[in-house]
């Protein structure tokens, strides 16, 4: 019997695309050879890699002028390089200080150039995020850089700031394709897959293609967007495994309606559970409730000795991974698209009769 999922990532996977991946994983469609055997280069990887990328820029509109195309090193990597290519000298980058994630993308950039941290949500610990009105690039900005979802604070942008001429640059790992997204209003978004896209191990890339006009062109080759551009992602081998299932997790998307589907069924089950915390005084949401995220509940209960026992009482019932991020503590419901509803009736059930036993 399968538990009940609920880490941050490496997520749950559709069951069907798990069942589609063993019963290809040797034998790949008949082909007498394994996808994670096949050369990168031209073949049956080519043509399913291509697949992907169609498939992705349909569930999320990606317009022609955009390029998209699979990284490895996953978001991390990208902290890295995207100041190099884009914060130039003589110039800064402006950056959202919104937790733990976009926290760290700004440090790194830090070591490689001018950053003006535009917001800084420390005041707040993390909990509230600046009204998208209010966010403006400074003079001689490079980019502008926020995080879409904070796994770790639950917190979650519900519409984004207009950059105007200067190009927006956002991390999308945790809540892409939960939601219909304008891609035209960004420069870049990137993400890493294994939240709500597939398995780990390889990054999503959605660069809008004059961003290459604008890059640094003396960096390393892997380093380079141009060259990644150039090759679609595959200058040299790719993280084929992940790219495969996300394929899978494309089609389930498809299947089950779309990125519409999606949203319907992230405000289904994230109301499920704060309906919960919002209508008890034994749950408590620290997040400002115009910005909780819909992927990644974070909650608290009276004290830690009770949440202890929450984690240990729920993993008897079989629900995995609802301990809160060690740097925050409390408790953490990472409700992804692939998890069932079924699931999170489950999880919503247990609170009640948690509360019944222990308010």
């Amino acid at each position: 019997m399968r538990k009940k999922n609920y880490f941050a990532g490496p997520s749950v996977l559709p069951v069907e695309v798990l069942e589609t991946i063993r019963d290809n994983i040797v034998d790949y469609k008949g082909q007498g050879l394994s996808m994670i055997e096949a050369s990168h280069r031209g073949g049956m990887f080519e043509e399913m890699y291509d697949e992907c990328l169609a498939l992705f820029r349909e569930l999320l509109g990606i317009p022609e002028d955009y390029d998209v195309y699979f990284l490895g090193g996953g978001a991390t990597l990208q902290f890295t390089m995207i100041p190099v290519n884009f914060l130039l000298k003589g110039k800064t980058a402006d950056y959202c200080k919104t937790g733990s994630w976009a926290n760290k993308a700004a440090s790194d950039a830090m070591k490689l150039g001018d950053v003006n941290v535009i917001y800084d949500g420390k005041d707040n610990s993390y909990t509230k995020l600046p009204d998208p009105a209010s966010i403006r690039p400074s003079e001689n900005s490079s980019y502008v850089y926020i995080c879409a979802n904070e796994t770790i604070g639950g917190i979650e942008w519900k519409s984004f700031p207009d950059t105007g001429d200067v190009p927006l640059i956002c991390d999308m790992s945790s809540d892409i394709l939960s939601r219909p997204v304008d891609v035209s209003k960004f420069g870049m978004i990137y993400g890493g897959v294994q939240k709500n896209l597939g398995p780990a191990g390889a990054t999503f890339i959605i660069m809008r293609k004059d961003m290459l006009d604008r890059r640094n062109e003396n960096v390393t080759a892997y380093m380079d967007y141009a060259l990644h551009s150039k090759n679609k992602g595959l200058y040299n081998t790719p993280p084929v495994f992940s790219i495969w299932a996300v394929k899978l997790v494309l089609d389930w998307v498809k299947k089950m309606g779309g990125v519409d589907a999606m949203d319907r069924r992230a405000e289904e089950k994230s109301q499920m559970i704060y309906s919960v915390i919002d209508s008890s005084d034994f749950f408590r949401s620290p997040v400002d409730k115009a910005v909780r995220s819909r992927m990644n509940i974070v909650f608290r209960l009276p004290c830690e000795e009770l949440e202890a026992k929450f984690i240990e009482e729920s993993k008897k019932e079989g629900m995995l991974g609802l301990k809160g991020h060690r740097s925050v503590g409390g408790l953490r419901a990472s409700l992804y698209n692939a998890l069932p509803v079924e699931d999170v009736k489950a999880l919503q059930d247990f609170m009640k009769e948690f509360e019944r036993k222990n308010g």
